[in-house]
């Protein structure tokens, strides 16, 4: 809900799921504790996501694969706006920490002549959550495996080192 209407109400989400508002409240003081809440279970899906792929020790290709069809199953599971997710400290830090971890990844991508070395620095850093994202906005239908082959195909042929 929360996704389609990110000013929904408590009442709207306890309607939605089937519970009283008070129910909603006796677990979460706030609308903002309760979005705290899925803010963090979405980053601590991204940081499972990211481990689960072996960024640093999986061979280039199998890791980003498994990256990209991991974070496409997070985006759906958890489609949350990301500009407020920032906004809370904690949260903001620790998804600095992933960023960091696939733009290491990336890099590591790059030095393997995977990625091509002649584009500006953080290209395929930028590039590589637009795809995800246009992927899943464009191609739903898509399971994340197979949307995670258009990624990872588009982002090689038009990254991939000559």
């Amino acid at each position: 809900m929360l996704a389609a209407d990110p000013g929904a109400s408590i009442a709207s989400i306890a309607a939605e799921a089937g519970v009283d508002r008070r129910t909603v409240y006796r677990r979460f003081a706030s609308r903002e504790e309760l979005l705290a809440a899925i803010y963090e279970a979405r980053l601590t899906a991204i940081e499972n996501a990211i481990e689960d792929a072996r960024l640093r020790e999986a061979p280039v290709t199998v890791a980003l694969h498994r990256y990209v069809e991991n974070v496409i199953t997070v985006n759906r599971t958890w489609p949350v706006d990301l500009t407020r997710m920032l906004t809370h400290d904690t949260i903001r830090q620790r998804r600095d920490t992933s960023v960091t971890e696939v733009d290491t990844f990336l890099q590591r991508a790059t030095d393997e002549g995977l990625l091509r070395s002649d584009l500006p620095q953080g290209w395929a850093s930028a590039l590589l959550p637009q795809l995800m994202h246009l992927v899943n906005r464009q191609l739903p239908e898509l399971s994340p495996g197979r949307a995670a082959d258009v990624v990872v195909d588009t982002l090689l042929h038009g990254l991939g080192a000559p």
